[in-house]
């Protein structure tokens, strides 16, 4: 059997088979009933004139509303104060680990220096001095 003979054999099935089954065409069922539709389709569907009006008055080109400018505005400025914020308490969070750590380093350094003092205070010279820690 050639390909062709396989592929009109194949079609004649597909359409026998479209042909003869009793499904509808649609490809969800609705089950409401066609006096439902008509009182659906208002609420979905506008003329075409308000249609019109809409996309003419929304263009690209068209200028916003006063109202829309407004509340787009205080959006901006809401965002802005809010990283304002964010980046202020980050700052001082850094500013208190930089300072406790500076204060943490300058502590050690006083208490080195201290104990430098208390050994060169109670050297008595039998002793070598401790080079290792300058």
């Amino acid at each position: 059997m050639s390909w062709t003979q396989i592929f009109v054999l194949s079609s004649l099935t597909t359409l026998l088979i479209l042909t003869f089954s009793s499904v509808d065409s649609a490809a969800v069922r609705d089950d409401s009933k066609a006096g439902d539709t008509k009182g659906a389709a208002p609420q979905v569907f506008m003329p075409e004139s308000d249609a019109s009006n809409f996309f003419k008055r929304r263009s690209r080109r068209s200028p916003r509303y006063y109202a829309e400018l407004q509340a787009e505005q205080r959006v901006r400025l809401a965002v802005n104060e809010r990283r304002r914020e964010y980046n202020e308490e980050q700052r001082d969070e850094y500013e208190n680990y930089v300072e406790e750590e500076r204060d943490e380093q300058n502590s050690r350094m006083r208490s080195r220096e201290k104990n430098e003092q208390l050994r060169e205070f109670h050297y008595d010279g039998l002793y070598p001095r401790y080079h290792w820690f300058h």
